[in-house]
């Protein structure tokens, strides 16, 4: 494998450069934005403020800084420094140079506000997450049964470097909960915050009941929203919302808890081998399904389809996994690990199309196995072709 992956939004990314004069990237650490940016932009000067002596250098005298540094300039973890946003704005303002600035960040939370506040309209903002299916087909790095791949994760480093993926995972939580963690929320017990952070995995795709959460982890409500928050800002978690509207009033409005990478959530879930996934039913379809929908938003993302995503339940317990509208249109999703197909897997989506009408329904079943089945009234996917 080489030692660079070719990610799928560096296209597009190279094609906003010519129409806004700040470029912002945001995602996880060690998603491999720093590696996308440096290969992107070679002709720019790289600074990471990271760096101590940058960051005084930045803080301390930001005029005297931008001055020596006024274009063609990639300024990472640049949420560090948030008073620098403002005397960007004025730059670019007065330059009218597009693709002037080069912002990246591994803190959605800090970096959004401060775009919001001081560079709306001037930027284009992009999501790097972990590898998706093409990025590693690519690569002819997408091999083996779906419990393999879940369990080793998608994270560039477990690839680039070969790394166990138990290892990645326990040093990525340590460093994760040395870094973020501390700098955006003043967590005195780290360890409760670690507890926390299993329980969420012990959720993932399950309705998510923050006072149930918070009592079990032994924090108040409003504790568990915040650490929810930093969760979501760091992107180690995200909450696929229930859609409810032109449906009735017993439609379920709770969102659901997922995570961005399934390496890490089995970590979290203390599974150590593919074989703990393949042996333990109900655990299976939990990460074969969180797999999925982390793929959809993942290429929502990357080949930036500006796609909204949603569940759908009722009060009987009839639902629909994932779906998204196209004008007046849905297309639903069925996510099965099993490798064969059941007719009884379409039923949901069959009443979903009858409670949806007028509306067109595209009826979509993702299964386990390895070959796309020819359906007359449904598409019928290997999970491994989702991405094709």
């Amino acid at each position: 494998m080489s030692n660079f992956i070719s990610r799928q939004i560096a296209t597009i990314i190279q094609k906003q450069k010519s129409k806004f004069p700040i470029l912002a990237i945001t995602g996880p650490r060690q998603s491999g934005k720093t590696t996308l940016i440096r290969n992107l932009f070679n002709d720019y000067q790289y600074l990471t403020l990271e760096n101590p002596d940058t960051r005084e250098f930045a803080t301390s005298d930001p005029v005297g800084f931008l001055n020596k540094y006024d274009q063609k300039i990639i300024l990472d973890e640049v949420q560090k420094v948030p008073a620098l946003f403002s005397y960007i704005q004025g730059r670019v303002d007065e330059s009218k140079m597009m693709g002037q600035y080069i912002l990246s960040g591994s803190q959605n939370f800090h970096l959004l506000n401060s775009i919001t506040q001081s560079l709306a309209g001037r930027v284009a903002l992009f999501k790097l997450l972990p590898f998706d299916f093409l990025e590693l087909k690519v690569e002819n790095a997408f091999e083996g049964q779906f419990v393999d791949i879940a369990f080793k994760g998608f994270y560039p480093a477990i690839y680039d470097r070969r790394i166990d993926p138990v290892v990645f995972y326990s040093n990525y939580i340590q460093t994760y909960l040395e870094k973020d963690v501390t700098e955006l929320l003043n967590i005195k017990d780290l360890k409760l915050f670690r507890v926390f952070i299993i329980l969420c995995a012990g959720r993932a795709g399950q309705l998510l009941n923050i006072s149930a959460l918070a009592s079990e982890c032994g924090v108040s409500v409003n504790t568990a929203k915040a650490w929810l928050s930093i969760l979501e800002s760091s992107y180690v978690i995200f909450l696929l919302e229930p859609y409810y509207q032109n449906f009735n009033k017993r439609i379920i409005k709770s969102p659901k808890l997922y995570f961005y990478d399934t390496g890490l959530l089995n970590f979290l879930l203390g599974i150590r081998s593919s074989n703990d996934i393949e042996n333990y039913n109900k655990l299976k379809g939990h990460v074969f399904e969180n797999m999925i929908i982390a793929e959809y938003f993942k290429q929502n993302y990357h080949q930036y389809l500006h796609r909204e995503y949603f569940f759908w339940q009722d009060s009987n317990a009839h639902e629909i996994d994932l779906l998204y509208k196209n004008g007046n249109d849905f297309s639903v999703f069925e996510i099965k690990a099993s490798q064969t197909v059941n007719n009884s897997y379409f039923k949901e989506l069959d009443r979903f199309e009858e409670i949806s009408s007028p509306a067109k329904v595209s009826k979509n079943l993702i299964y386990g196995g390895t070959e796309n089945v020819k359906r007359t009234n449904y598409n019928v996917l290997s999970w491994k072709n989702i991405s094709d």
